[in-house]
């Protein structure tokens, strides 16, 4: 669970989701990342860094530039434990429905 709480905590921020939907169009460099951002490189890099920490992301220095990459498995472990959840509630929606067009007739 240690692992789940990370990538959460890293998710929790609208500025390391819009780096993470960034990333997913593939590998970019962290000056191309923190363009966009009203904020300094260095506050970015903290960003990458929580995400880095959480194993959301991988970084790798070539030359003078830092390249970020996204990394599956924890966003793949948080998917698979949503998933049971999505399911309870949507057998709950159901019996709703049911219960709800049962009391209609």
């Amino acid at each position: 669970m240690t692992n789940l709480d990370a990538t959460f905590t890293a998710l929790s921020d609208s500025t390391r989701r819009a780096i993470i939907s960034r990333l997913a169009s593939g590998e970019a460099a962290l000056s191309d990342i923190a363009a966009p951002f009203a904020m300094s490189q260095t506050a970015v890099t903290k960003h990458v860094r929580v995400l880095s920490d959480a194993g959301l992301v991988s970084v790798v220095k070539r030359g003078r530039t830092r390249y970020c990459s996204l990394t599956s498995a924890p966003m793949k472990q948080a998917t698979d434990w949503l998933e049971t959840y999505q399911r309870f509630w949507e057998m709950r929606f159901d019996a709703l429905a049911s219960h709800v067009e049962s009391e209609i007739q």
